[in-house]
């Protein structure tokens, strides 16, 4: 048996709202919003009792999502929102985007901050890391047009 797709990659915000607007300025579409409170959940995550608002964003070409959840019970256990990128553990999103110095301009307006620098990846793509809301570690990718000799 393999794997037949990735569903969604999960991170947990303080401020669902400006998590919703960063990832909707970064193009994914809001698919729905809503209230976690049933016990089956807490038996999936092994967090009995917690209550939860979650929002669901697909991207453009409709094969991934981020779920965004916000936990308003119990209190949040650790936060990891400033760890720098050699860190155990998730990390980060890579995102393909058209216009990587668009992309930046459009996300700084809502306090997204570049990490170091934009390079060149041997003319194939540009690429950087960026912090969103709350320190979001996002990855940024714009792939080059290839020359015909």
């Amino acid at each position: 048996m393999t794997v037949k797709r990735m569903d969604n990659v999960g991170i947990v915000v303080e401020d669902i709202d400006a998590a919703v607007e960063f990832f909707t300025e970064l193009g994914l579409t809001l698919e729905g919003r809503m209230p976690i409170e049933d016990e089956w959940a807490g038996r999936v995550t092994g967090i009995r009792g917690q209550r939860v608002e979650i929002a669901m964003m697909r991207t453009p070409d409709g094969h991934s999502r981020i779920e965004l959840s916000r936990f308003d019970a119990p209190a949040v256990a650790s936060d990891h929102r400033t760890a720098p990128v050699n860190s155990l553990g998730y990390l980060r999103v890579m995102f393909t985007v058209e216009d990587i110095d668009d992309t930046l301009a459009r996300l700084r307006k809502l306090g997204a901050t570049l990490v170091d620098e934009v390079v060149n990846y041997e003319d194939i793509y540009r690429l950087c890391y960026i912090r969103g809301p709350e320190g979001i570690l996002i990855g940024l990718a714009q792939q080059l047009e290839q020359q015909n000799s």
